[in-house]
């Protein structure tokens, strides 16, 4: 199915919503997409639950939508809506994040309609707050780890994008660019001196990303390769080019990450694409002692609370905060030697006393 059948077996009034998000908003495709992807399957929801009809199989994935008129939107209300939530939440097991997601769309979509179009007046989302979502550290390589990665690349000697490949991994982990990003750099988007270079973020936001001594060495020795390299269309801009000549694509570039992430050993912690991303950002954050206002704009963040999962601390950091307390050397005048934390006294048979051993 191509864009514009995809967008046709939509409403007109969801095709102009997708329309809005696109020329106004200026949201990615990507995002469009999604917001249309989740009011689909809420549309078809609402059509199985009204006329006591399966929510799930083959005629829920091909109901027609398109007779659907502004009547239909009016008249939802805010139980459905949470009915709805319920629904992928049990019937589709859907996390905190994706309901959270699929009731964003819903709220965009009625914003729209009613203060945007002014359509109706009903907005059944509008007080409903997003469901609660567990926070979760973000998952990064450390540096030792991060220099595996690079050194699986160095290693791979019969590897004919060796310089291509270094030169991708170097930019993730010190520029902390997104996936989409780095696959739409352009020659013309580097400076002339490589100190810099200019990327297409979120919503077709640019943003200047400054480049380290190890970019610029990454991108110097990437760059007569890439002259070299046969272009599938005469006049190809892209940095970064596929076996076939062509831009390279995202799914080319997580492969390749995923290759070279098991050549290093690294593979059992299932790392992506995105997590060196955060890998970049974090330890900028620790170890350069980057100013959290100077991450979000690295990291082409909108919100200042997006960029502060990354001031999180670090384990060593936390030892060490333990470590420098004025009264971490204070000790009680008979207390034995300590050992290794597994040899520790008491520990020798725990749970003797017939109890589970552990703390209450």
């Amino acid at each position: 199915m191509t864009e514009a059948e995809f967008r046709a077996s939509f409403p007109p009034v969801i095709q102009d919503f997708a329309r809005y998000k696109d020329v106004v908003q200026g949201c990615s495709k990507k995002t469009v997409s999604e917001y249309l992807l989740d009011l689909r399957t809420f549309c078809r929801w609402l059509l199985a639950e009204r006329n006591g009809l399966p929510t799930e199989g083959e005629s829920f994935e091909s109901a027609d939508l398109t007779a659907l008129d502004t009547e239909f939107f009016s008249s939802v209300s805010t139980g459905e809506v949470y009915d709805f939530l319920s629904y992928v939440r049990n019937g589709r097991e859907n996390e905190s994040r994706s309901m959270a997601r699929k009731l964003s769309a819903i709220k965009q979509f009625y914003k729209f309609c009613t203060s945007r179009q002014h359509l109706f007046e009903n907005n059944p989302a509008i007080d409903i707050e997003t469901p609660k979502m567990k926070k979760t550290l973000p998952k990064y390589l450390s540096v030792d780890e991060s220099l595996s990665l690079l050194d699986a690349v160095t290693n791979d000697t019969e590897s004919k994008t060796r310089e291509r490949d270094f030169c991708i991994l170097t930019l993730f982990l010190n520029c902390g660019i997104r996936l989409s990003e780095l696959a739409g750099i352009s020659l013309p988007d580097l400076d002339r001196e490589l100190r810099s270079m200019r990327v297409i973020g979120k919503g077709s936001k640019e943003r200047i990303v400054y480049l380290n001594d190890a970019c610029r060495a990454a991108i110097a020795a990437y760059l007569p390769v890439r002259r070299e390299t046969p272009a599938k269309q005469k006049g190809e801009s892209a940095l970064f080019l596929s076996g076939q000549g062509r831009r390279i694509s995202v799914k080319t570039v997580q492969w390749m990450v995923k290759k070279y992430l098991g050549e290093a050993g690294l593979e059992y912690k299932n790392y992506s694409t995105h997590k060196l991303r955060h890998t970049a950002a974090t330890l900028m954050y620790q170890s350069g002692e980057v100013d959290i206002r100077v991450l979000k704009d690295i990291l082409g963040h909108e919100q200042l609370n997006t960029t502060q999962i990354y001031t999180h601390v670090s384990n060593e950091h936390m030892e060490e905060a333990m470590r420098n307390n004025p009264l971490s050397g204070v000790r009680p005048k008979k207390a034995p030697r300590l050992k290794k934390a597994d040899e520790l006294p008491g520990d020798e048979d725990p749970g003797a006393d017939g109890g589970s051993g552990s703390e209450v």
